[in-house]
C-alpha cells in the first residue's frame, strides 16, 4: 500500500513543481509599469547575440546570452568554465579565434545574476517602449581591473514586426542590446483622468457618421440611376435620380443665404435715444 501511494504522489508532486515554475515564468513576463502594461512571453526563452572585433592576427568574438523572463539554462556541450553559473541571467563570453589554432574562451561574464538581479523597467518615448536593466555580478575592468559591478540594458522598441535583437554595445560595465517587437508596445487601460479617450470616442464617431452618410449617397444614386436605366430607358444626366431638385439646389442654398445677410443687415440700430417718430 505505501509503495502505490508513494508511485500516486509522485506524478502530482511533478506537475506541482512544472506549474510552480511556470507561474513564475508568466509573472517575469508579465510587468506594469505607470499603468501600463507589457507583455514578454513572446520573447521568453534563451536569446543569442554576438559581435567580432577585428585583432589581427587574432578576432574576438563577443556572445551574449539573456533570458528576460527567467535564468538561462546550461549548455550541455559547454565545459562549466566556459559558462556562466546558475542563476544567470545574462552572459557575455568572449572567445579568442585565431587560424590554424583552436578558439579559446578567455571571459566568461555573468552580466546578470540573480542575487544582484534588482530587475528595473522604465518606459521609452521616443522611440516608444521599454527600458529593461538587470544588474549582475562584478568583474575585473579591462582598463584598471579593479572588480566592476556589471548590468544588462534591453531597449525593447515598439514595433509591428518582431526583429532579430541586435548587440549594441559593451563598455566593460554594461551590455546593451536593441530589439524591436511588439511585445515593446504597452498596452495602457483608460483611467478617469485620461483626456484622450474622449477624443478618440468623439474622433471614431464623427467618421462613422460621414462613412454612413458616404454610403446612404451612394445607394441613393446607383439605386436611382439603375431605377431610371430600367423603367425610362434614361442615360447621361437622365439617370441622375429627381434631377430637377438637384439642378434647383444651388439657388435655393443662395436664397438662403441672401434671407440670412438680408435679415442681420435690416437689424434696427440701438442708437436712436428712445425716441420713436409720430
Amino acid at each position: 500500500m505505501i509503495i502505490r501511494q508513494r508511485g500516486t504522489l509522485l506524478p502530482w508532486l511533478l506537475l506541482l513543481l512544472i506549474s510552480a515554475a511556470r507561474s513564475q515564468s508568466d509573472t517575469e513576463c508579465h510587468k506594469s509599469i505607470n499603468d501600463a502594461t507589457y507583455d514578454f512571453t513572446a520573447l521568453s526563452g534563451d536569446q543569442t547575440v554576438s559581435r567580432t572585433r577585428l585583432s589581427p592576427p587574432t578576432n574576438m568574438t563577443d556572445t551574449l546570452r539573456f533570458n528576460v523572463c527567467n535564468a538561462l539554462s546550461l549548455l550541455e556541450d559547454v565545459s562549466s568554465d566556459d559558462q556562466c553559473p546558475n542563476g544567470t541571467w545574462a552572459c557575455l563570453s568572449t572567445t579568442n579565434i585565431k587560424q590554424g589554432v583552436s578558439d579559446r574562451v578567455v571571459a566568461v561574464i555573468p552580466i546578470a545574476h540573480e542575487p544582484e538581479l534588482q530587475a528595473e523597467y522604465t518606459m521609452l518615448s521616443s522611440p516608444r517602449g521599454v527600458k529593461i536593466t538587470l544588474h549582475g555580478l562584478s568583474y575585473p575592468s579591462p582598463t584598471t581591473s579593479e572588480p566592476t559591478p556589471q548590468a544588462f540594458v534591453l531597449n525593447l522598441l515598439c514595433a509591428t514586426e518582431q526583429s532579430q535583437p541586435q548587440f549594441s554595445s559593451y563598455d566593460g560595465t554594461q551590455a546593451t542590446v536593441e530589439w524591436s517587437a511588439p511585445s515593446g508596445c504597452n498596452f495602457r487601460s483608460p483611467t478617469e483622468g485620461d483626456s484622450e479617450t474622449p477624443k478618440e470616442a468623439v474622433g471614431s464617431g464623427i467618421g462613422w457618421f460621414f462613412l454612413l452618410l458616404f454610403i446612404a449617397f451612394a445607394g441613393y444614386f446607383s439605386l436611382g440611376a439603375y431605377y431610371n436605366y430600367t423603367t425610362y430607358g434614361a442615360t447621361g444626366v437622365d439617370l441622375i435620380p429627381h434631377r430637377d431638385f438637384w439642378r434647383e439646389v444651388p439657388y435655393m442654398l443662395r436664397d438662403v443665404v441672401s434671407h440670412l445677410c438680408s435679415s442681420f443687415q435690416s437689424r434696427p440700430s440701438a442708437s436712436r435715444g428712445g425716441y420713436i417718430s409720430v
